[in-house]
C-alpha cells in the first residue's frame, strides 16, 4: 500500500477542497433570506467533508504504525 505524506496530498481531499470553495462562492449569491440558513448550512457541510478526510487520514496513519 502506497503511503501518502499529508492528507493534502490525497486527490480526494484536493477535489473536496475545490468543491468546497465552489460551494462557498456560489452560496454567497443566494438571496439574503437564505444567507444565514441554507447557505450557511451548505458551507459548513462542504467544509466538514474536508475536515473528515483530514481526520480519517490522521487516524489511518496512527493505526498503520
Amino acid at each position: 500500500m502506497k503511503k501518502s505524506g499529508s492528507f493534502e496530498d490525497l486527490e480526494v481531499f484536493q477535489r473536496a477542497y475545490r468543491v468546497s470553495l465552489e460551494i462557498h462562492q456560489k452560496s454567497l449569491k443566494f438571496p439574503k433570506a437564505e444567507q444565514y440558513a441554507l447557505a450557511d448550512q451548505l458551507r459548513r457541510a462542504s467544509k466538514s467533508v474536508c475536515a473528515n478526510i483530514a481526520e480519517g487520514h490522521g487516524k489511518s496513519c496512527v493505526l498503520s504504525r
